[in-house]
């Protein structure tokens, strides 16, 4: 493939991560209806982020162990794997079977901590590109 995947998938769970922690800090204050949009983004970021993470780790896999870029390379996918547990954890927490409940405060801590590794896990991304030049012509 002459274009890379892994930056085409990555804005799902990017987007949805974000809003969901965006709707949890929002349901503080509003309640159910933002913590029921919350639990449905945390479940989109979590499952579109395996594709995201599956074509990120072909790229990965493609670069020379030597390269100079393989040490940020392994911090972001440390760091997205955090944010993936991170969430995921979240919304394990929230589920009752198939129905989203309420999040407790360790579901909410969870978003916040998989926002921060998000953050980190895009900085890493973004040197990988930016100062790396990995998968640019």
């Amino acid at each position: 493939m002459s274009h890379p995947l892994h930056p085409a998938l990555v804005h799902f769970p990017i987007a949805s991560w974000s809003l969901a922690t965006a709707a949890d800090l929002l349901g503080l204050v509003t309640g159910a209806p933002a913590w029921q949009f919350a639990g449905l983004l945390h479940a989109i970021g979590s499952v579109s982020a395996l594709a995201a993470m599956a074509a990120g780790f072909v790229d990965l896999l493609a670069l020379p162990p030597e390269h100079a870029a393989t040490r940020d390379a392994q911090r972001h996918l440390l760091w997205v794997s955090g944010a993936w547990s991170a969430y995921a954890a979240s919304l394990l927490l929230r589920l009752d079977g198939l129905s989203l409940r309420t999040p407790g405060a360790a579901a909410l801590a969870l978003s916040i901590v998989g926002f921060a590794a998000l953050a980190v896990a895009g900085w890493f991304g973004g040197r990988l590109v930016y100062a790396h030049g990995v998968r640019v012509r």
